[in-house]
């Protein structure tokens, strides 16, 4: 007897894989279940799943760079209106301090005082007439 795969052969028989009994001892059918199925490759299903979840996650990861991208333009243009607001306040400070040196500049008593204090001016008594004729 010689021995192949699992199963015990004899010599003297007629055709290999013929048992004692005269008849063959298993039937080889091709495309059964399992081996069929190991060697098909990967189920369309499996493919599509795949692609959803790759799609999802992808989908997942754009909608969160955006949510960010978003939520760091809002915290930026924040800290500009918090500058700008700041730096109204400064300026319409200084305009109410300038409002009040002009007033206090252009005050006629104090035009005057310097007109005839500084510079030596006078009223003038007389209105001068001048004649296009």
């Amino acid at each position: 007897m010689r021995r192949e795969g699992s199963e015990a052969y004899r010599m003297d028989a007629p055709a290999y894989g013929v048992g004692a009994s005269g008849r063959e001892s298993f039937v080889a059918v091709e495309g059964g279940r399992l081996d069929a199925e190991a060697r098909s490759g990967v189920r369309p299903l499996f493919v599509r799943v795949a692609a959803c979840v790759v799609t999802v996650a992808l989908a997942s990861f754009a909608l969160g760079g955006v949510a960010v991208s978003l939520t760091s333009g809002t915290v930026s243009m924040l800290q500009e209106n918090n500058v700008l607001s700041s730096q109204i306040k400064s300026e319409r400070s200084l305009n109410g301090d300038l409002r009040i040196e002009r007033s206090l500049l252009s005050r006629s008593e104090r035009i005057t005082q310097i007109a005839t204090q500084n510079l030596g001016m006078v009223y003038a008594n007389t209105a001068d007439q001048l004649d296009l004729g």
